[in-house]
């Protein structure tokens, strides 16, 4: 039984996360052919690219601030907006959904952890871990690890 732990991956259709999860098998796919130098690029595409809680963070947060900049300037029933769109914040920070989440996952705005499976099976690909491989179950060093994580 495959239960999903993140709220956004729960709370979206079958079809969308498998999509997603095609693109992202696809593109390990494609670069695992690659140079470690366009490996490296993509990686640094991956570090810019938003995921669905900053996309969502900064939308309600722009919609928000203009709904209080209207009411003081313009009428106070503005004041609507910024209640309405601070409900559907709070709302996709409690149940990992809000009323944008379905459209945008469909459009293929991913989460924090889909983009970071990406980005961590490319550095895979491109040896960052290799240094904290072994063998014979011996642990690697925290600081090993995280210094090869940070790569």
């Amino acid at each position: 039984m495959n239960v999903e732990v993140d709220r956004v991956r729960a709370n979206t259709a079958t079809q969308v996360n498998s999509r997603i999860d095609a693109e992202i098998e696809g593109q390990v796919m494609f670069y695992a052919t690659k140079p470690e130098s366009e490996i490296s690029e993509r990686i640094r595409q991956l570090d810019k690219e938003w995921s669905m809680e900053r996309l969502l963070e900064t939308n309600a947060s722009t919609l928000a601030l203009v709904g209080v900049v209207l009411a003081a300037t313009v009428n106070k029933k503005w004041l609507w907006l910024s209640g309405g769109v601070l409900g559907f914040l709070l709302l996709h920070g409690v149940q990992g959904w809000c009323p944008p989440v379905p459209l945008l996952r469909r459009l293929g705005v991913r989460t924090r952890g889909e983009i970071d499976r990406e980005k961590y099976a490319l550095k895979m690909l491109r040896g960052d871990l290799d240094s904290v491989a072994t063998h014979d179950k011996a642990k690697a060093s925290p600081e090993t690890l995280l210094t090869a994580l940070q790569a």
